[in-house]
């Protein structure tokens, strides 16, 4: 099982949302991201040629849950899911303009 860490900004970034929506992108994090968390899904996946604005170590995986975006990396041999952002993706927006 691995262990879900987030940054600062994050919190930042979820203290920003309702506190419906946040609760359901914690659930969903648990849910989705203790177990596998580099597999990809219909959820899931890597941003290839994604240079981030945060610290992170390659790749960049985006996790979708409803209008939000959470992107993390993750330690494998450590067994550690960094979440690094979340951000809410209108539908006319790229994810290089959320970030």
């Amino acid at each position: 099982m691995f262990e879900i860490r987030a940054s600062t900004d994050v919190e930042r970034d979820l203290r920003a949302i309702k506190a419906h929506d946040r609760m359901r992108i914690l659930d969903t994090l648990v849910e989705q991201l203790s177990h596998e968390p580099n597999v990809e899904t219909k959820n899931r996946k890597i941003l290839v040629y994604l240079t981030p604005p945060f610290d992170a170590v390659p790749p960049i995986w985006e996790l979708r849950i409803d209008d939000y975006r959470v992107f993390y990396d993750v330690d494998e041999e450590q067994e550690i899911v960094y979440v690094r952002a979340v951000r809410r993706k209108p539908a006319h927006k790229t994810t290089e303009e959320i970030l």
